[in-house]
């Protein structure tokens, strides 16, 4: 996988969770709260600026009450 289609991964990924939880009602703030992390991460995931651990997306599904595969439908 090339630098660019990772990028693309990344963006596409971050795209769809701000998709999720705009549909559960978080805003950015409120996810982040919940993570114990910034607001600023929750946004840089989102915007596919960088990557997140496999337990940072396992903590999101479950705030989210999402299955962690449903992240993952990016087309």
């Amino acid at each position: 996988m090339n630098k660019e289609d990772k990028k693309e991964l990344l963006v596409k990924f971050g795209g769809n969770l701000r998709k999720l939880r705009l549909e559960k009602g978080f805003t950015q703030e409120q996810l982040a709260n919940e993570l114990g992390v910034e607001v600023s991460q929750i946004s840089r995931i989102e915007r596919g600026v960088i990557n997140t651990s496999v337990i940072m997306l396992y903590s999101i599904s479950h705030i989210l009450n999402i299955p962690v595969a449903t992240f993952f439908d990016l087309d």
